[in-house]
């Protein structure tokens, strides 16, 4: 049993029946309708937020501080801006070597 099918039998079985080619799709030039000059509504300027105070975390150090050996000796206080014990003993120590030949470390405590 050979039965010789043409081709566009094969499409209909295989596609069904045959459709109408789909309709053609025109695209508009979607710059068509808009002007050459455009007047744009001048924008209200937002307020600058202030930015908030963030915690930040202090340390401060309390040195004994002079230039004469076993001489005389002052307070000086420093405020560190940080969490770090060591690194505001350290920055506390570099401020104070500018001026005095003599530093030693009493105290370093958290400020709430």
């Amino acid at each position: 049993m050979t039965v010789e099918l043409i081709e566009e039998d094969m499409r209909q079985a295989l596609f069904g029946a045959a459709q109408a080619p789909p309709p053609q799709v025109t695209i508009h030039d979607p710059m068509a309708h808009i002007p050459d000059v455009v007047i744009v509504p001048q924008a209200v300027r937002a307020r600058k937020k202030k930015p908030s105070k963030a915690f930040t975390p202090r340390m401060r150090v309390t040195l004994q501080v002079g230039n004469e050996f076993e001489g005389v000796t002052q307070t000086y206080v420093h405020e560190a801006d940080t969490i770090s014990r060591l690194l505001a003993e350290q920055e506390a120590v570099k401020v104070a070597r500018k001026k005095y030949r003599y530093v030693e470390v009493v105290s370093v405590k958290a400020i709430g």
